[in-house]
């Protein structure tokens, strides 16, 4: 069927190709910021972990620099720029954005469709940061950051796949060029250094560009009700998870490496779940055999749930969330890309 589709995807391709032509020519303008600017992205639909990556620099710089995050806020029923408070639900910011307020209360949480103007309100706010982390970005060429970072999923590189609707990719491929540093996300952990060449000349980086390898890290589950903080995950065999995101696999895979039994249920991405779909989780938890089981679900997820009137429906079903984190096989030297980037900015203090 994908292979039907691929006159239209070479339509797309020609506007697209044309569209970051403009921008090259510079007949279309963008608008690029004095103060630093970094822009995690893909090329891909989704399901790369920008989430992850994005709170991996939250976490490197938010110490050390007035930090603030801005997304679209896709999923949200509000227009407009907005940002994020103790009122705010996902339903005024997203998701995603709230999630990351609520794991980082001490940086500004932003959302607008327009991303330059949501960079000029907050860098003319009262409380300015020093430093903006546009949250999948990389596609709006209206804005210029000056630190571009592109991820690629290990087991669906952009450099194999196809523009959509044949494909899964958003973006022409070529479009990689501008990225100043090429993230392979959700590798293995053991992968040696020959594979990675191997992958690194499948990419074709450019001169400038750096390429570097990450993993995905889950911790320990966290109750979100009090039937799970009075239990125990430690003691079940089996599992009903169930998630609204664009790439579950590693989420599924994760649960079935640590329990017997782990039933799924899935959702559309930024799901937003009601009556029933609590309804049909629950009478698939019952169905679940044996007497120690739980419900697990992203963090994600439970950002979405949070606030739900639906929410106390799982009173007396251990309801859990499964943490995920990014780790850089090497560390070091990313992190240096990034503060160095930070500190040669003359605006950056």
């Amino acid at each position: 069927m994908r292979i039907l589709l691929l006159p239209i995807s070479l339509v797309y391709h020609i506007v697209l190709y044309i569209r970051h032509k403009l921008y090259d020519w510079h007949i279309m303008k963008a608008t690029r910021f004095e103060k630093p600017v970094i822009c995690v992205g893909n090329l891909n639909l989704g399901g790369t972990g920008k989430t992850p990556h994005t709170e991996y620099l939250i976490q490197l710089l938010k110490d050390s620099y007035q930090l603030a995050t801005l997304s679209r806020g896709y999923g949200r029923k509000t227009k407009g720029f907005q940002l994020a408070d103790h009122q705010s639900t996902f339903e005024t910011v997203g998701d995603e954005p709230m999630q990351y307020f609520n794991k980082f209360p001490d940086i500004q949480v932003a959302v607008d469709e327009d991303r330059v103007e949501g960079v000029e309100k907050l860098f003319k706010g009262n409380n300015s940061p020093k430093v903006i982390l546009l949250d999948d970005a990389f596609q709006h060429r209206r804005i210029q950051a000056r630190l571009n970072i592109l991820l690629t999923e290990y087991q669906h590189l952009y450099c194999d796949d196809f523009l959509f609707p044949a494909g899964n990719l958003r973006d022409i491929k070529s479009a990689a060029k501008r990225a100043n540093i090429i993230v392979v996300s959700k590798s293995p952990k053991e992968l040696n250094e020959e594979e990675k060449q191997q992958i690194i000349s499948k990419l074709k980086p450019v001169e400038k560009q750096k390429v570097f390898f990450s993993s995905l890290e889950y911790a320990p589950l966290k109750p979100l009700n009090k039937a799970a903080e009075q239990g125990s995950s430690e003691n079940a065999n089996s599992v009903l998870a169930f998630c609204g995101i664009a790439n579950p696999k590693p989420f599924v895979e994760e649960l079935k490496s640590h329990y017997k039994t782990v039933d799924f249920i899935p959702f559309g991405d930024h799901h937003a779940y009601s009556e029933n779909d609590i309804k049909t989780v629950l009478r698939r938890f019952e169905s679940l055999d044996g007497a120690n089981k739980i419900i697990v679900t992203t963090e994600k997820d439970a950002t979405r749930l949070t606030n739900s009137p639906y929410l106390c429906q799982f009173e007396c079903a251990p309801l859990y969330e499964l943490p995920v984190s990014v780790r850089f096989h090497d560390e070091e030297k990313f992190n240096v890309e990034i503060l160095t980037y930070v500190r040669q900015n003359p605006n950056h203090c």
